[in-house]
């Protein structure tokens, strides 16, 4: 399940052709999902999605869960409808 969007952001260190070092900070927007097979709350970013995903018409798997036994099992939840 669908359930929004945060960002992250990290801060990085790099020394200049001159030695000096400068901080500089990247921003990263980053999914949160529920797992329809564990419930549990995961994150992934927002590169590695494709948009059309983005909404509860699809089903989201965790990294923890199996997601071919998953959709295995909901296979034969629709074919006994």
């Amino acid at each position: 399940m669908y359930l929004g969007q945060e960002f992250e952001q990290h801060s990085h260190y790099r020394t200049s052709k001159y030695g000096t070092v400068h901080a500089y900070l990247r921003k990263k927007t980053v999914l949160l999902f529920r797992c329809d097979c564990c419930q549990e709350v995961f994150k992934r970013d927002k590169g590695n999605m494709d948009p059309k995903r983005l909404n509860n018409n699809f089903y989201h798997v965790c990294g923890n869960c199996d997601s071919k036994k998953f959709a295995q099992e909901k296979g034969v939840e629709a074919r006994k409808i």
